[in-house]
């Protein structure tokens, strides 16, 4: 699968421009990956790039990228204020439809969690319902927090790749 556009041909500006945003607020991952050397339009060979920036930057920058995700059905999200692609990921599991009921387990999981690990809960949610996500967030909160970091890592680079083929559409 191809990006419509090949990186290699773009200046870094206009590259971090166009794949900045495929990990949440964190345009730095796409700078370092162009400064690494692109190899073409195929999705899977910038998703290895990008993941090998994220895998090398160490533990602090990776919080900062965890931190820099939303809340699932959070404030933010009611309140209008998430990303154009975190607003369409989390509609498409329907977190905009919450019921009173789903929405107060979703902010007290969301605090929970956040007092536990010190970053919000992250999920891939493209093509899962809000029961399936209320379900691996009710297993995942109770992870111990080696093995929750890892997973929200895991998490993050799912979201990318499906940024990024959603780009190749």
């Amino acid at each position: 699968m191809n990006l419509p556009f090949d990186p290699t041909t773009l200046d870094k500006d206009t590259f971090v421009a166009a794949i900045g945003g495929v990990y949440e607020h964190s345009p730095w991952i796409a700078a370092a990956a162009f400064d690494k050397g692109l190899t073409g339009a195929e999705v899977s060979a910038l998703c290895d790039t990008l993941r090998s920036v994220v895998e090398a930057a160490g533990r602090e920058p990776q919080l900062s990228l965890l931190c820099a995700h939303p809340d699932l059905a959070g404030r933010l999200a009611k309140a209008g204020g998430l990303t154009a692609e975190s607003t369409t990921e989390q509609a498409s599991a329907g977190l905009d439809q919450c019921t009173d009921a789903e929405f107060a387990e979703f902010t007290a999981l969301n605090d929970r969690y956040k007092s536990r690990f010190g970053f919000p809960f992250i999920l891939a949610v493209r093509g899962r319902t809000r029961q399936e996500i209320l379900e691996n967030f009710r297993a995942r909160v109770d992870n111990d927090p080696d093995t929750e970091f890892r997973e929200a890592l895991d998490q993050v680079h799912q979201i990318a790749r499906l940024r990024l083929e959603a780009m190749a559409v």
